[in-house]
């Protein structure tokens, strides 16, 4: 495994994360504690330490499901971020919490669920400009890093192309941007990105597989399950996006390396990726992408191996 610091804070963490949306419900299939037990300990032992979740991917369900594994196991070993601003009713519903009280009560109840006193990264999440134009909400969550609950803010943005939020990151004491970034979506490179650099934020580039279209497993045409996301993803672009995912691995991917591993180490190409977070649904794909920060892709100058 190779590991980057992340932007200016004090954290080193593993090029291949692991993002934990799954365990939430809304991708096709219910995890067990078994499994995820399973998938992070798998990930431990090939060197991943970067665990990304949300209060909303279940009502703490991921968290919880992450929190059981974490009770047992050495939590300083972890990188361990979440998401605030969001409620989950049910699969696809959620409702937005964005004042400075409801959001102290969601972080409370997400080191409830993650069975930790603190956590490494609390993110500002995919909220609109004016919800994030809110100094009461920075100036509690600034009282939370003081209290030893939050070691360092981020900001996950909602669009790749919000350059507002990611502008203002310093201002507000957040010091690591997520964003949408993969070989589909290169909208971060214009704007986001060399913001990023300009301040020294660490960069988490989630849905590095496209939604798993740039996993090489799907063809168009593809169906997916009512209690998948993708089904409702709109149908004329999802087809649009296998096919040039087609061509892609076709022109793009080099003989004999499996796509899903291209296409991570290609994001880790960028100087401004600190890391990648693609979500896991098997031990399996964990060593399948631990495997990615040995490609001769991942650029040498931005990377340490530890």
């Amino acid at each position: 495994m190779k590991y980057r610091k992340l932007g200016k804070t004090d954290l080193n963490v593993s090029v291949v994360g692991i993002g934990t949306w799954q365990y939430g419900g809304e991708w096709g299939k219910d995890f067990t504690q078994k499994e995820v037990d399973e998938i992070l300990e798998k990930a431990k032992e090939l060197g991943v330490n970067l665990i990304d979740t949300a209060e909303c991917y279940g009502d703490h369900l991921s968290e919880k499901l992450i929190g059981k594994y974490l009770k047992k196991d050495n939590r300083e070993d972890w990188v361990v971020a979440t998401k605030f601003g969001h409620h989950f009713h049910e699969s696809f519903a959620r409702t937005n919490h964005w004042s400075a009280e409801e959001v102290i009560k969601q972080l409370d109840d997400s080191l409830k669920a993650l069975q930790t006193d603190y956590v490494d990264i609390y993110q500002f999440h995919s909220g609109n400009d004016e919800a994030f134009k809110n100094d009461d909400l920075w100036t509690a969550l600034a009282k939370q890093i003081d209290a030893g609950k939050v070691r360092h803010l981020g900001i996950s943005i909602g669009s790749n192309d919000n350059v507002f939020q990611t502008d203002l990151a310093s201002e507000v004491n957040a010091s690591v941007i997520q964003v949408v970034y993969n070989r589909l979506d290169r909208t971060p490179e214009e704007q986001v990105f060399p913001s990023c650099e300009r301040q020294n934020l660490g960069v988490l580039a989630r849905v590095p597989l496209a939604s798993g279209y740039l996993s090489g497993k799907y063809k168009p045409g593809a169906v997916f399950d009512k209690n998948d996301i993708r089904n409702n993803h709109e149908e004329t672009k999802v087809l649009k996006q296998l096919k040039l995912v087609e061509e892609i691995e076709r022109y793009q991917v080099p003989e004999g390396i499996n796509m899903a591993q291209w296409a991570l180490a290609w994001c880790l190409k960028h100087p401004a990726v600190s890391s990648v977070i693609p979500g896991c649904k098997s031990v399996e794909q964990v060593e399948l992408n631990a495997m990615t920060a040995d490609l001769e892709l991942v650029s040498r100058e931005h990377r340490q191996s530890v």
